[in-house]
Formats: C-alpha cells, structure tokens, sequence
C-alpha cells in the first residue's frame, strides 16, 4: 500500500474496500467495528488494551522465551537497519545462484526482516515467473545474527540464518549460512553459505527488485567475491559447512 492511498484513509477523503479492510485488521489487530469508532473512543481502547496484550505475552510460556531473546537484542541492530541484496546457491535448481532483496527494519524497538525475489524458471520458456516472500525476526546474540524466517504466502516453510556481524565500520557484506528445505517437491533439509551485500538505509526498492533473480554461476550479474564466498564445496579437511569470515 503506498504513502498516499494510506493518507487518504487517515484524513477520510477515501474509504478502503472490505479486503483491504480486512488486511488492515490483521496488520493492527483490531476489529473493524473499532476501527470505525471515533477516534477518542478508538484511543481509549488502544490505551487500556495494550498493557493486557503485554501481559499476555509473558503468561504464555510459548512466547516468554522468544520475547526474552527479542528484548536482549533492543538496539544492537541499529546499524545493520537497511537494505541488502542477498545471495545464495539455489536449493531447487543446481548450479544457479538467487540474488533477492532483503530490508531489515525496526519496529518499537524490536527488528525485522522481509525478503523478496523473483525469477523465470530455467529451462522452460521464460514465461512463468516465480515469486516469493519471507518474514522474519531479526535476533542480536552473542555477537551473532539471527534471523528466523516464514515463507509468507503458503506459510509452510522456515528458514534460518546466521551471520557474522561487521567488525569494522562498514557493514558491506554479512556472511553466514542459511538452513531451509531444498524445494516444494523434495522438502529436504537443506543449508548452505549466504552473502547480504549492504544497498543502503534508503534507496529505490524497486529499481534494486529489478535485479533480482536467479542467474547461473558463471553469470557476469554476480561478482566473483560474491561466488567465492557463498561456494558450498568443502575445501580442505573441513567436515562441516561454515561459513566464511
């Protein structure tokens, strides 16, 4: 939803339709007859709402321990809020490499993340294009980057990431490995190493999407330093996947 259709709801000169009323609900987690009260009304059960939402957080013992690890990463993110493109071999398609965009935001002091990519399937006519959407929690422990991640439309999948953070002033590249499932038909555990490559705190969102995609690895569209670091072939003695400093 862009900043001008959100503004026409906020000073009443238009009125959303019932779905997007609805998405609105969900997003908020209102109903929509409170969100056609008057606005001192609708303040008021805001105010007296929000200390038992808190409390409900804390007496289910299911989310005591996810909000206790969000709470430890209050402001130890700031610098890494921005956007990325990120980079990994595919799960699905051998020897081909997604590059998607990835935003890591905070909200009320806590983070999050939205990764968004593209691409024509290999191998087939180039007509069906496929697109996809994680969410997630962004996490700060131990010196380590966490993020924990659903596929938002179908939300049957989970993926996590692990990075190092940016010892040095700059943060150009993160790098870590990412645990997900191979594919919708195979839905075998799979990891592998992954690169986010720093864009910016504020840039054009959709000019970045535009280069997207996913590109085989001998593709001039991904830089070498990219390929060598997000390379799954063990090298020497190594008996586990790491990932790369």
């Amino acid at each position: 939803m862009n900043r001008q259709q959100f503004n026409k709801y906020l000073n009443g000169r238009s009125f959303p339709s019932r779905n997007t009323m609805r998405k609105l609900c969900d997003f908020f987690g209102v109903e929509e007859t409170e969100f056609l009260m008057e606005p001192s009304e609708f303040s008021e059960l805001v105010r007296i709402r929000a200390p038992h939402e808190q409390r409900r957080i804390t007496e289910l013992p299911h989310l005591q321990h996810v909000h206790r690890l969000m709470e430890r990463s209050r402001g130890n993110l700031d610098q890494y809020v921005g956007y990325y493109y990120r980079y990994f071999f595919s799960y699905g398609y051998p020897g081909h490499i997604v590059k998607s965009l990835v935003a890591i935001f905070a909200v009320d002091g806590f983070y999050y993340s939205k990764n968004i990519g593209h691409f024509h399937i290999p191998d087939d006519t180039g007509q069906e294009r496929v697109w996809f959407r994680y969410l997630g929690t962004v996490l700060h422990i131990q010196d380590r980057i966490y993020a924990l991640e659903y596929e938002d439309r179908l939300q049957d999948m989970v993926a996590e990431t692990i990075l190092y953070p940016a010892y040095r002033t700059h943060r150009n590249f993160l790098s870590g490995v990412q645990c997900t499932l191979a594919g919708s038909r195979s839905r075998t555990p799979s990891a592998g190493r992954v690169v986010f490559e720093y864009l910016g705190r504020y840039i054009d969102a959709l000019n970045a999407l535009r280069h997207c995609g996913l590109f085989s690895e001998n593709s001039e569209s991904i830089p070498k330093y990219i390929l060598e670091r997000i390379d799954n072939r063990a090298k020497g003695q190594d008996y586990v996947l790491s990932a790369l400093e």
